[in-house]
C-alpha cells in the first residue's frame, strides 16, 4: 500500500515538472500551488525530484557544450581571420556609398520632383471628382434661381424635390449645401404665398371678367339656337308676319330664338363673328399653378377650402343686384352675365381640375344662388310697369336659363318663376291696352264710318271682320254702322294676343298649353280691361244719347267678332277646339254686359233730360183759364223725344222701346209728382185744365208711335194714372168714383183716394182764399156741400187703407 502511494506522489511530481518545463512563467503558479495541497511531506519529496531534474539537465548542457567546444573554436579562429578582408571590404563599401551618394543626388532631387508633382495630380483628380459630384447641385440650384425668377413655380418645386433627393444627399459633407437645404424651406414658402397671391390676383380678375364671360356664354347659347329653329317654330304656332305691338313708341320686328331682333342684320354680323370661350377669356393658369403647388406642398386640402370660401363670398357679392336693376334690361343683362361668367368658370375649374371643386360644391352654390335669383327676380319684376321690359326680361330669363342648363345646371325653377312674370307681364299688357282703349274711345266721333271707296270699304273689312250683304249692295259713298273705334279695337285685341304670345314663346310649353294661356289672357282683357273701359267710358258725364246708343251698336259688333278672335288664336297655335278641350272668350258676355249698362244710362241719362224740361216748366196755378194750347216746355221736350227717338232706330227693338216706355213712364211719373208736390199749396180748375193740355200732348206723342212695335195703345197707358185723375176732377165725377171704388171696372180704378184728396185739398184752400167758389155757394151751395163730404169720405178711405194696411 505503501509502495503505491510513493508510486503515485512520484508520477504525480514528474507531470508538475514536465508542466513547469513546458508553462508560460506567468502562469506556473496554480501548478506550484498543487505541490503545496498534495499530501504531508510532499514538498520535501518534490524538492528532491526537482533537484534530481536539475542536474540532470546541467549534465546534459555539460554533454552538449562538450560536444560543440572544438567547432566553437574554430568558427572563432575563422571569424579573426575574415575581420581583416571585412574591414577592407567596409572600406571600399563605404567609398562605393560615397561616390554612389554623389552620384544620387540629381536623381533623388528630380524623383522629389516626381513624387511631388505626382500628389498634385493625385489632388487635381481628386477635386475634378468631387466637382463633377457639386457641379450638378450648383446647376440644378442655378436652375432653381432661374424658374422662381421667371415665375415657373411648379418647375422650382419639382427642382427642389430633386435637389434634396438626388443631388444634395451626394455631396452633403459640404457647407454650401447644408445652406442650399436651409433655405429650400424658405422658397418653398415663398412660393406659396407667391402662388396664393396669384389666386387672389385671379380671384379678382375673374370678378371683374365675369360680366364678359357671362356675356359670351348666353351668346353662344342664342347662336345655338338658329333662325331654322324659330322659323320652324313659327310654322307650327302660326302664320303671323306682321305684329303691330307698339307701345312706348317702339315697333317690334320678329322675335329670334325669343330674343327681340330690331336688326336682323347686326344680328347676322354678329352671329359671324368668333365667339370666344371662357378660357379665351381669362387665364386659368393661376389656379392650375396655385394647385400643383399645394398639392406638391402637401397642403392641397388648405387650397381648396381658402378657393371655395372665397368662391363662395364672391357669389353672395355676385347675387347682389344694383338697388335700380330693373329700371333697364341692361341692369338684368348684367345681373346675369355676371351670374352666368361666375358658373361657366366654376364649370370649367370643376371639369379641368381634379377635386378643386366637386359637383355637390357646385349643386350646392347653384341651389342657393337659384334661390337668391328667383328671390331677386320676382322683387324687382315686381316694381315694372312697362310690359316691354317684361317681355325682355323673360327672353333674358330663357337665354339664362337654357345657358346654364347647357353647362348641366337644373333650371326648372326658373321657368316655374317666368309664370309667375308671366301673369305680371299680362297684368302691365292689360294696364298699356286700357291706356290704348281710353285713348281711343277719347278720339271716337261715335257716328258710323263713312266709306267713300271700295279701297276704303275694302280697308275697314281686313281690319275688322264686317260682312253684311245690304250694306254690300248700296253704292258709294255710304256708312257702315259701326263707328272707327270698332276695327281699331278688334285690332288691338288681337295686337294683345300678339304681344301675349311673346312671352309664351321659348318656355318649353306645348302648344296646348300656349293655347290656353292666350285663351285666358284675351279673356282677362276682354272682361276686365276692356269691360272696365267700357263701364267708365258709358259713366263720362260727356257721353250722351247718340253716343250711347252708337255705343251699343259697337258693341254688337264687338260681339259678333268674337269667334273670328278665337279663330285667330286657334290659327295661331294650331291647336283645334274640336280635338282638345279649350277655355272658351268670355267676350260674349263682357259686350252684353257693356250694351246692358249702355241702355241702362241710356234710360238714366233720357229721364235726366226729361227732368231738366220739367224744370223748365213754369205753371200759373192759381190761373183762372187755361191758355188754349200745351205749354212750351212740354212741346220742346216732345219734340226732343222724337228726334231722339228716331235715333234709336239703330237699336235692337226691345232697347228702343224699353226706352221709350221708360222716357213715358218718367214723365208721367215727374207730372204726377208736379201736381201732388207738397210745396204747392194752391191750385185751381184753370190750373187743371192747362196742365190737362199737357197731358193731352203726351197722350197724342204716345199714340203717334214714336217707336215702332208697340201693340194698341200699350205706350198710352203710361199716362192712365193721369188720364184718370184728371178726368175725375174735370168731369167732378165723385159720385161715381165714390160708388164705384174697389170694383175692377171702375172708370177710375188708377186715382189713389191719397192721391185724389191731397190734390182736392189743394183746390179747397184756394176756394177758401180766394172767392172762386163763391159764385157756386150763391148759386148752389149743395156743391160746396159736396166737397166737404167728398173729402170726409176721402179721408175716411185713406184711414181705411191705413188701417188695413
Amino acid at each position: 500500500m505503501a509502495e503505491n502511494e510513493t508510486l503515485e506522489c512520484i508520477t504525480e511530481h514528474e507531470r508538475i515538472l514536465q508542466e513547469i518545463e513546458s508553462t508560460d512563467t506567468a502562469c506556473v503558479g496554480p501548478t506550484l500551488r498543487s505541490v503545496y495541497d498534495d499530501q504531508p511531506n510532499a514538498h520535501k519529496r518534490f524538492m528532491e525530484k526537482l533537484d534530481a531534474r536539475i542536474r540532470n539537465h546541467d549534465r546534459e548542457i555539460e554533454k552538449m557544450c562538450n560536444f560543440h567546444h572544438q567547432g566553437f573554436v574554430d568558427a572563432i579562429t575563422e571569424l579573426l581571420k575574415v575581420r581583416a578582408d571585412a574591414e577592407k571590404l567596409m572600406g571600399q563599401v563605404t567609398d562605393t556609398n560615397r561616390r554612389l551618394q554623389e552620384a544620387g543626388r540629381e536623381v533623388t532631387a528630380q524623383t522629389e520632383e516626381v513624387i511631388r508633382c505626382r500628389i498634385q495630380q493625385r489632388n487635381m483628380a481628386t477635386t475634378v471628382e468631387k466637382l463633377q459630384l457639386c457641379i450638378p447641385v450648383l446647376e440644378m440650384y442655378s436652375k432653381l434661381k432661374e424658374q422662381l425668377e421667371s415665375k415657373r413655380y411648379y418647375a422650382a418645386l419639382k427642382t427642389m424635390e430633386q435637389l434634396e433627393k438626388v443631388y444634395i444627399p451626394r455631396v452633403s459633407q459640404y457647407r454650401f449645401c447644408q445652406i442650399m437645404a436651409e433655405n429650400l424651406p424658405r422658397l418653398r414658402e415663398e412660393i406659396k404665398d407667391i402662388s396664393m397671391s396669384d389666386l387672389k390676383d385671379f380671384l379678382e380678375s375673374i370678378r371683374k371678367h365675369s360680366d364678359k364671360v357671362g356675356e359670351t356664354a348666353m351668346k353662344q347659347a342664342q347662336q345655338h339656337r338658329t333662325f331654322n329653329s324659330a322659323i320652324a317654330k313659327q310654322a307650327t304656332m302660326g302664320h303671323y308676319t306682321k305684329p303691330l305691338y307698339t307701345l312706348n313708341g317702339r315697333t317690334h320686328a320678329h322675335t329670334h330664338n325669343g330674343l327681340v331682333v330690331d336688326n336682323i342684320g347686326e344680328e347676322e354680323e354678329e352671329g359671324d363673328e368668333e365667339v370666344l370661350t371662357a378660357q379665351d377669356l381669362v387665364d386659368f393658369s393661376p389656379v392650375y399653378r396655385c394647385l400643383h403647388i399645394y398639392t406638391v406642398l402637401g397642403d392641397r386640402e388648405t387650397f381648396e377650402n381658402y378657393y371655395r370660401k372665397q368662391r363662395k363670398k364672391q357669389a353672395r357679392l355676385v347675387l347682389q343686384p344694383q338697388a335700380n336693376m330693373h329700371e333697364t334690361v341692361e341692369g338684368y343683362r348684367r345681373y346675369f352675365n355676371q351670374i352666368v361668367g361666375f358658373f361657366v368658370v366654376e364649370d370649367h375649374i370643376l371639369h379641368a381640375t381634379q377635386g378643386l371643386v366637386t359637383r355637390a360644391f357646385t349643386d350646392e352654390l347653384w341651389n342657393m344662388a337659384l334661390s337668391k335669383i328667383i328671390a331677386v327676380l320676382r322683387t324687382h319684376s315686381s316694381y315694372c310697369d312697362d310690359p316691354d321690359l317684361v317681355l325682355e326680361l323673360k327672353n333674358l330669363i330663357v337665354v339664362f336659363a337654357d345657358t346654364l342648363q347647357g353647362y348641366g345646371f337644373p333650371v326648372n325653377r326658373l321657368f316655374d318663376l317666368l309664370f309667375e312674370i308671366r301673369d305680371q307681364y299680362n297684368e302691365t299688357l292689360l294696364k298699356k291696352w286700357a291706356l290704348v282703349f281710353r285713348e281711343i274711345f277719347e278720339l271716337d266721333n261715335y257716328s258710323p264710318i263713312p266709306v267713300d271707296t271700295e279701297e276704303e270699304y275694302k280697308l275697314v273689312v281686313s281690319r275688322f271682320p264686317f260682312h253684311d250683304t245690304e250694306i254690300e249692295k248700296q253704292e258709294f259713298p255710304k256708312k257702315l254702322p259701326m263707328s272707327q273705334s270698332v276695327p281699331q279695337i278688334y285690332t288691338q285685341v288681337k295686337e294683345f294676343i300678339y304681344a301675349s304670345l311673346k312671352f309664351s314663346e321659348s318656355l318649353h310649353r306645348s302648344s296646348t298649353e300656349i293655347d290656353d294661356m292666350l285663351r285666358k289672357s284675351t279673356n282677362l282683357l276682354l272682361t276686365r280691361t276692356l269691360s272696365g273701359c267700357l263701364q267708365n267710358l258709358i259713366k263720362k258725364p260727356h257721353i250722351g244719347l247718340t253716343e250711347l246708343v252708337q255705343i251699343i251698336i259697337n258693341t254688337t259688333h264687338l260681339e259678333q267678332a268674337c269667334k273670328y278672335l278665337e279663330e285667330f288664336i286657334t290659327n295661331i297655335t294650331n291647336v283645334s277646339p274640336e280635338t282638345v278641350h279649350t277655355t272658351r272668350l268670355y267676350g260674349l258676355s263682357t259686350f252684353k254686359d257693356a250694351r246692358h249698362a249702355a241702355e241702362g244710362e241710356i234710360y238714366t241719362k233720357l229721364n235726366q233730360k226729361i227732368d231738366e224740361f220739367i224744370q223748365l216748366a213754369d205753371y200759373e196755378w192759381c190761373m183762372a183759364e187755361s191758355d188754349g194750347r200745351a205749354s212750351g216746355y212740354l212741346m220742346d221736350l216732345i219734340n226732343f223725344l222724337r228726334s231722339t227717338f228716331q235715333v234709336f232706330t239703330h237699336l235692337p227693338g226691345k232697347v228702343a222701346q224699353t226706352a221709350c216706355m221708360s222716357a213715358c213712364k218718367h214723365l208721367s211719373t215727374s207730372l204726377m209728382q208736379m201736381l201732388l208736390d207738397t210745396e204747392l199749396k194752391q191750385i185751381t180748375m184753370g190750373a187743371i185744365q192747362q196742365f190737362n193740355l199737357d197731358v193731352i200732348q203726351c197722350e197724342l206723342f204716345a199714340s203717334s208711335e214714336p217707336v215702332p212695335g208697340f201693340q194698341g195703345d200699350t205706350l198710352q197707358l203710361a199716362f192712365i194714372d193721369l188720364r184718370q185723375l184728371l178726368d175725375l176732377f174735370m168731369v167732378w165725377d165723385w159720385s161715381t168714383y165714390l160708388a164705384d171704388y174697389g170694383q175692377p171696372t171702375s172708370k177710375y180704378l188708377r186715382v189713389n183716394p191719397a192721391t185724389a184728396l191731397a190734390l182736392l185739398e189743394k183746390m179747397k184752400d184756394t176756394s177758401k182764399k180766394n172767392n172762386i167758389f163763391s159764385q157756386f155757394r150763391k148759386n148752389d151751395r149743395d156743391k160746396q156741400k159736396l166737397i166737404e163730404t167728398v173729402v170726409k169720405q176721402l179721408r175716411s178711405l185713406v184711414n181705411g187703407m191705413s188701417l188695413h194696411s
